[in-house]
C-alpha cells in the first residue's frame, strides 16, 4: 500500500514530461528554417578567435611586407548580431595608435551583408552570395561610402577548412580599375 502513496506524484511526473516535450515539439515546428544568410552567418562566426598566417599579394605591392604573418581577430558581439574582423598587417607596430582595417558582418533581413572600414578612407558594403557552397562564404561588391582615390574593397571569399584553419581572399580596386589581389592562409593562434 505504500507504493500507492507515490503513484499520484509517478503519474505528475510523467504527465508534465509528456506535455513539456509536446510544447518544445510546437515550438520547434513554429520557427522557421533557417535561411541561407543565417547559415552563412553562423559559419561566420565559427572563426571568433585569432588566427596568424602567411599572406600573398598578386600583383606584389611595393609598400606592403608579405615576409611577416599577417594577423587577423574576429570576435562576436552585439548579443550574437555581429561579428567583428580586425586586420593587422605585417610590419605594422603593435600599437593602439595605429589604425587597422576593421570589418563588420551583419544580418539585414534575408542578406549577410559586410562593411569594410578600410585606411583607404572609405566604407565599402559587400553582400554574401545567396547560394553558398559548403565551408564558404563569398561576397560581391554592394555600394562604397567615402573618397574614392585610393581604391576600394571589391570581393571576398572566407574558406573554412577545419576548425583551426580557413583562407581569406580579398580583392582591391585601384584606380584605373586596376586589381589587386590578396589571399591569407591562416591558423587559428587562440
Amino acid at each position: 500500500m505504500k507504493s500507492l502513496r507515490y503513484l499520484p506524484l509517478v503519474v505528475l511526473i510523467a504527465f508534465s514530461t509528456v506535455v513539456f516535450a509536446q510544447s518544445q515539439a510546437h515550438k520547434s515546428a513554429d520557427q522557421p528554417a533557417p535561411t541561407e544568410a543565417q547559415k552563412s552567418f553562423t559559419e561566420m562566426k565559427t572563426l571568433a578567435g585569432t588566427w596568424k598566417g602567411a599572406v600573398t599579394v598578386d600583383p606584389p605591392q611595393p609598400d606592403m611586407k608579405t615576409d611577416e604573418p599577417m594577423w587577423v581577430s574576429l570576435r562576436v558581439t552585439s548579443r550574437g548580431n555581429t561579428l567583428v574582423h580586425e586586420m593587422k598587417e605585417p610590419g605594422t607596430p603593435d600599437d593602439p595608435s595605429h589604425d587597422d582595417p576593421i570589418t563588420t558582418f551583419y544580418l539585414d533581413n534575408d542578406r549577410l551583408l559586410l562593411t569594410h572600414y578600410c585606411d583607404a578612407g572609405n566604407r565599402p558594403r559587400m553582400v554574401a552570395r545567396a547560394a553558398p557552397a559548403r565551408n564558404k562564404v563569398e561576397f560581391d561588391f554592394l555600394d562604397v561610402a567615402g573618397p574614392l582615390r585610393y581604391g576600394h574593397m571589391q570581393h571576398a571569399v572566407f574558406t573554412i577548412i577545419d576548425a583551426n584553419h580557413h583562407t581569406e581572399d580579398w580583392t582591391f580596386m585601384m584606380p584605373g580599375d586596376k586589381l589587386v589581389h590578396a589571399h591569407m592562409d591562416l591558423q587559428r593562434a587562440r
